[in-house]
This record gives C-alpha cells, structure tokens and sequence, in this order.
C-alpha cells in the first residue's frame, strides 16, 4: 500500500536512507503502486508491492549511491 509519510516507510528505508532519499523513494513507491497496479503491466511473477519496492530503489540510485556503507549523494 501506498506510504503517506515517511514515518510509515519500512525501517530497512528510514535507517537507510538520509531524509531527501526516503522522500525519493516513497514518491516513486507511491507512483509505481499506482503504475503497475494490473499484473499485465508487471514483468514476470512479482507483487505489485515487489515492483513498487524494485522501482523505489531505482530511483534513489539515480540520485544517491551507496560508499562505505551510507547511502550518499551523487
């Protein structure tokens, strides 16, 4: 299900990621939630919270990278 703040994100998110990530990734979880609701529009056999989760992701990597463990800024 969508998150409505970020104090509802996963822990393994809100430890992770400094506080501009998470709000990446809770706005792409949020959008893909929406995007891939049908099966149809998901490759292969995953949830559709396993796709939103997937894309979340990715979205905080094409801003922040990971470097000795904490998630950091391009």
């Amino acid at each position: 299900m969508p998150y409505d703040k970020l104090v509802d994100l996963p822990d393994s998110v809100r430890g992770a990621l400094p506080e501009h990530g998470q709000e990446i990734y809770r706005a792409a979880y949020n959008n893909a939630w929406d995007e891939y609701k049908a099966p149809e529009d998901r490759y292969g056999d995953d949830s559709r919270e396993e796709v939103a989760h997937k894309v979340a992701w990715a979205a905080v990597k094409n801003v922040y990278e990971k470097v000795d463990g904490k998630w950091k800024r391009k």
